[in-house]
């Protein structure tokens, strides 16, 4: 690490405090509409994760590529040494943890009380919406146009009534590859794509009883996603990363849409219910948490950005 990198990429996280991040992520996988791209982008780590994956792939091209063996070795060596491997060991620690977790408690409630679940998860959403924006900083009218394009077009996507399909493994393999991209693009839900493939039941309950079989099949599915799609995105923060974050923050925007409490299973909007008290208390209460952990984030953001000024 340099001193030329990004403050994101400077910030300073505990160990312990990584394993959480990572099981915080883990946990909202396994949710319909929730990102952990975003929650990534919440608790901080975000661009570190994706500067350490576009190293990884860096360093296996370098090895698999012609020349001298020792010279590859060197390339691949010099990729390695920019992981961020106190955030990336630690993450990989704590998703498993999560989701396996929230699969055995938060799909029994995803299954019984989806109208209230979805109320939670929609306040938390909302919330996150000011991430990536604050991120983008001043905005131009072009930037508030692709935003707001982005969330028609996602509004639309997630009105098409989900799929039913056979889990055959030439449809588990590239559905896995699409999904990992919600780890990588904040406001896109992995287990919402999967809904959509209509692969989201037997994902979770593969994952609930630990279906080797079709676990492994995704693992590789989610490996081929990672290789062709991170490469591309570390690309569009380098070099266009207002207009990056705003299009996220649209495709979060529109992707509310899916987590409105009252829908019926082909996805139809339907008026708020009896419930609507508990489940106006329960959005306040996700968009509450979701506005801790930004003020948090903000404030220590500031902190190191005065330490390293004081350094300078």
């Amino acid at each position: 690490m340099t001193d030329s990198e990004a403050p994101e990429l400077r910030r300073r996280t505990s160990l312990p405090g990584n394993v959480i991040r990572g099981a915080l992520i883990g946990i909202v996988e396994t949710v319909p509409g929730v990102s952990g791209g975003t929650v990534a982008l919440v608790v901080g780590i975000y661009h570190q994760l994706i500067a350490s994956a576009s190293a990884l792939v860096s360093a296996g091209r370098a090895l698999i590529a012609p020349g001298q063996g020792q010279g590859r070795k060197n390339a691949a060596a010099h990729h390695l040494s920019q992981v961020y491997w106190p955030v990336v060991v630690p993450v990989l620690i704590g998703m498993p943890l999560g989701l396996f977790g929230a699969v055995q408690f938060l799909a029994d409630a995803v299954e019984n009380h989806p109208e209230l679940t979805r109320a939670a998860f929609f306040g938390m959403v909302v919330a996150s919406i000011a991430v990536p924006v604050r991120m983008a900083g001043a905005l131009a009218a072009r930037h508030v146009i692709a935003g707001l394009a982005a969330a028609v077009v996602t509004f639309w996507l997630v009105s098409l009534p989900p799929a039913h399909v056979e889990p055959h493994w030439w449809l588990v393999l590239p559905a896995a590859a699409v999904a990992v991209s919600a780890l990588l693009l904040p406001g896109l839900s992995g287990s919402f794509l999967l809904l959509t493939f209509g692969l989201y039941e037997p994902t979770i309950a593969a994952a609930r009883d630990l279906d080797i079989a079709y676990l492994s099949i995704f693992a590789v599915g989610m490996l081929i996603g990672v290789v062709s799609i991170v490469k591309g995105l570390k690309w569009l923060l380098d070099h266009h990363h207002r207009f990056t974050l705003v299009v996220l923050a649209g495709v979060m925007l529109g992707a509310l849409r899916t987590l409105w409490p009252w829908q019926d299973e082909s996805r139809a909007l339907l008026v708020p219910g009896e419930n609507l008290t508990t489940a106006l208390i329960l959005a306040a209460v996700g968009f509450g948490v979701v506005v801790l952990l930004v003020i948090i984030d903000v404030r220590i953001a500031r902190r190191q950005a005065s330490g390293t000024m004081a350094d300078n």
